[in-house]
């Protein structure tokens, strides 16, 4: 009787590999089974619905209620002693700073001032020496200097009582605006009243007081203007006269080619030093504000 042998396994092929390939398959019908379930608890997850709940019926309006009780915004324009509240007096003062170049130019002596110092400057042919900025820095503090009799005056008529609860704002105001207006009255020709007036083809004041801020602001800046001119004229005279003999000079040597802007600007800075120029045009300028026109 003989007995089978099993056969020998394949060359090449190791004794292990039928029980790694069940084993591979084993686990590969496992996450198969896990990622079925899964898939069929989502699905059965998303597909569960629910009733939405009944809408809630809407409530009746309440009655309005006192704004005194609940409180509210409000801006006080006086405060408890009847002074004017901080909010007001910072609100006011802010717009006083964004009409204040204006106020400047139009009702203070800052314009003329300006004028005649860049008329100098160009009459020493200096275009741009001293520069804008110097000019108008040192006009502003000369109208600064030349207006604090009226600046005070009208602290002391008008913003004082104010902040201190005597005067509205109204009243303030109005006080406020008359040393302004006598500044601006005297320094400011009766023709050029006259010119505005019937421009705006209104009757003749009755008298002085009585001529409206619109009529009597654009008579002042003119009047101020003709003034600058006319002190800018002056100071143009001897430095023309300098140009001249420079001029007549240089053509009687034959150097005609030369521009005798060259050959005079030192001279005229020397002369405008000599005669300390810049003090005797700002004496001027003050003086020209002392009492009159």
């Amino acid at each position: 009787m003989t007995t089978a042998l099993p056969a020998a396994p394949a060359p090449g092929s190791a004794p292990w590999a039928p029980q790694l390939r069940r084993v591979i398959l084993g686990t590969v019908l496992i996450l198969a089974a896990a990622f079925a379930l899964l898939l069929a608890g989502a699905t059965a997850g998303h597909a569960t619905t629910f009733d939405p709940a009944p809408p809630a019926a809407p409530t009746a309006p309440g009655a309005p209620s006192d704004p005194e009780e609940t409180g509210g915004f409000s801006v006080d324009i006086n405060g408890v002693d009847g002074t004017p509240s901080t909010a007001v007096v910072t609100l006011i003062g802010i717009t006083l700073l964004s009409v204040a170049p204006a106020l400047l130019l139009m009702m203070t002596s800052f314009t003329k001032i300006f004028v005649v110092l860049a008329m100098t400057r160009n009459a020493l042919s200096l275009p741009s020496i001293p520069p804008n900025q110097v000019l108008a820095g040192l006009a502003l503090f000369l109208s600064l200097f030349i207006m604090a009799p009226v600046l005070t005056e009208i602290n002391s008529l008008a913003v004082q009582p104010y902040l201190n609860g005597d005067f509205t704002f109204n009243d303030a105001l109005s006080a406020g605006s008359g040393p302004l207006q006598q500044f601006m009255l005297a320094h400011t020709r009766e023709e050029d009243i006259a010119l505005m007036t019937r421009a705006a083809d209104q009757p003749n004041p009755e008298n002085p007081e009585s001529v409206p801020l619109t009529t009597l602001i654009p008579a002042f800046m003119i009047s101020e203007l003709r003034a600058a001119f006319i002190i800018g004229f002056v100071i143009f005279i001897p430095f023309l006269i300098i140009d001249l003999v420079v001029a007549a000079a240089l053509m009687s040597m034959g150097m005609m080619m030369l521009p005798p802007v060259m050959i005079s600007l030192p001279f005229k800075i020397l002369l405008f030093v000599l005669v300390d120029g810049w003090g005797l045009i700002i004496t001027s300028l003050v003086n020209s504000y002392q009492g009159g026109g």
